[in-house]
């Protein structure tokens, strides 16, 4: 029987930027945008705040973008503050490069497994999948959703009881399907 967990978003995450007011390191997005027309060209901004002194800093969404190259929904998205579209533009890495940011994840994703149920099989086929690109260690979703330490879980992988088609160390944000034999 395979199990499904997903990765959710809890909330949208910090912007890694050094704040020129404090030196402080993160910024918070709250879904508010700025919009510029200068006659027929666009400039647009996702506004994001200094967590530590509230200094507002802007990420480049649009620079000088002909009017009508710009899809009308996603203009009128950006004049409702659309916080949606705040987190889809937060996941785009061209725009995350561009602007020279990173994000954090920590504390702005939960593990949803579907219950309890699963753990008392002898054998578990799990696929896990993304809602957003959030960057987690498998070991960390695997120790979590098992209720196993994350010391457990290493000692596992190396005694073959738990396998993977892909590497479980390091980072991953993509969906990927593990199988744990007690």
């Amino acid at each position: 029987m395979l199990d499904h967990w997903v990765v959710m978003p809890t909330r949208l995450p910090l912007v890694l930027r050094r704040c020129h007011a404090c030196a402080a390191g993160h910024f918070r997005a709250d879904g508010k945008f700025r919009v510029n027309a200068h006659h027929k060209l666009l400039d647009a901004w996702l506004l994001v705040l200094c967590t530590s002194c509230g200094e507002t800093a802007k990420l480049t969404v649009l620079e000088r973008t002909p009017v009508r190259s710009v899809r009308p929904e996603l203009l009128d998205r950006m004049h409702a503050n659309d916080i949606g579209l705040a987190a889809e533009l937060l996941q785009d890495p061209v725009l995350r490069r561009r602007n020279r940011v990173a994000l954090d994840w920590d504390g702005a994703w939960r593990l949803d497994t579907g219950g309890p149920g699963h753990l008392d099989n002898e054998a578990m086929d799990v696929s896990v999948g993304f809602a957003a690109r959030i960057p987690v260690r498998p070991v960390r979703l695997i120790a979590e959703g098992c209720g196993l330490s994350r010391a457990e879980v290493e000692r596992l992988i190396v005694e073959g009881s738990l396998v993977s088609a892909v590497r479980l160390g390091g980072k991953l944000s993509g969906d990927f399907t593990f199988t744990l034999k007690r």
